[in-house]
Formats: structure tokens, sequence, C-alpha cells
């Protein structure tokens, strides 16, 4: 078994690395919290396995065998499991570190104007990309989820610091895809997306990240605060 097929759990694990190193060295209290985060990554995960699962059946997405373990549970390899638990670990890492400086915005309602017009651009992606099966899912998704946040949930306070975190952790994720992309891991049929890319990345995929990082961080934060346990 050659070394590349260990590639996508080698940059799991760096993702993982990362908070993990950054706790112990600021003494955080980041690892402390797991309890509420874990939750989040199980509804989370669920919910983007079944999409995930079901856009490999339809051949939207490919997953390449030379460069993955041949671990493989419901025909997703594992590696695609363990991203929906490391990625929001590495993402989430970054919202509680900008909590913990307690950075104060001078006008936190610019960050709900901001989201009133993102949900109309979600909203217009979704409609005018209808037939694009990777956009219509991804911006739909956006949407509701995100139109629940900004006009039945509490979390709009969170708003600075969720966009914040979200724009740093984009990098890397950016990061991490191209290389997956570039190998390829993974291979995208043009034909199902705006056929629009960041070198060679989808640009659904911000979308997609986008929409994984905002469900794990407000069930993250609902649980902390109610605090059922």
């Amino acid at each position: 078994m050659g070394l590349q097929k260990f590639i996508y759990f080698f940059l799991l694990a760096l993702f993982v690395l990362i908070p993990i190193i950054f706790n112990f060295k600021r003494h955080d209290e980041y690892l402390s919290r797991l309890k509420y985060l874990l939750p989040a990554m199980l509804f989370t995960g669920i919910i983007f396995t079944i999409w995930d699962m079901r856009f490999a059946e339809l051949g939207i997405w490919t997953f390449h065998p030379e460069y993955l373990s041949g671990i493989t549970f419901r025909n997703l390899p594992v590696e695609e499991w363990l991203f929906f638990i490391v990625m929001p670990f590495f993402s989430v890492y970054f919202y509680e570190f900008l909590r913990g400086r307690k950075i104060r915005i001078q006008n936190p309602n610019v960050f709900v104007a901001i989201s009133l017009v993102l949900l109309v651009f979600f909203g217009g992606m979704t409609y005018f990309f209808r037939k694009e099966l990777y956009p219509f899912f991804t911006f739909f998704l956006l949407t509701v989820y995100f139109g629940y946040t900004v006009f039945r949930n509490n979390f709009k306070k969170n708003y600075p610091n969720f966009y914040t975190s979200f724009l740093i952790a984009l990098v890397p994720f950016l990061i991490f895809r191209g290389i997956l992309i570039a190998l390829p891991v993974i291979s995208f049929d043009m034909q199902h997306t705006m056929n629009i890319q960041i070198i060679n990345i989808p640009v659904e995929d911000i979308g997609y990240f986008f929409l994984l990082h905002l469900m794990n961080i407000s069930i993250y934060e609902y649980l902390k605060e109610k605090q059922f346990y």
C-alpha cells in the first residue's frame, strides 16, 4: 500500500493537530467544550453525509481509490466521514478563539444587514441555478437554515465572530480542497455545477463550507447556552 493512499488521512490529521497545539499553548478551554460541539458535529454530519452519499451515487463528485485507504462505510470513504468531524473541530476553534479575545464590535447591526443581503443572494442563487444540482442544493439549504438564524434564532449576536472565523478558516479550507482536487482525490462533474472555479475549486464549495460552519456553530452555541448537561 503506497503512501499516497494516506494523503487524505494526513491532511485531516493536520487539521486536528492545529487546534490541539494552540489549545495547549494558549491554555484555551476549547477541548473542555467538546461536549457541546460533538452533538453539533453529529447532527450536521448526518445531513452532510446523506447529501454526500447521494451526490456520489449520481456522479456529481467522484472519489479516486488510489488516494484513499480503501476503507468505506455505506459506499463513502471513511476519510469523508471523518471530514465532517475534523473540519468543524478545526473551524469552530477559530470562533472560540475570537470569543475569548472579547473583540468589541462598534456596530453589530451591520452584520445583521450583511446577513439579510446574503440571504437574498442565497435565495437568488437557488432560483437561477435550479437546474444544476450542486449549487441548487447548496444555496437552497443555505437559504433555509440561514433564514432560520436571521429570523427565528438568537444567534444574531454571534454574527461578528461567526463571519470573522469563517473568513479565517476559509483560507486553509480552500487550500485543503485545492489539494484534494489537484491530486485528484475527488473530482466533479462540472455540468452539475455553476462551472465557476477558484483555481480548481468549484465556487459552490464556499457555500458548502459556509453552511457546514454555520450549522455547527449555531447548534454548538445553543447547547452551550442552554447547558442541558
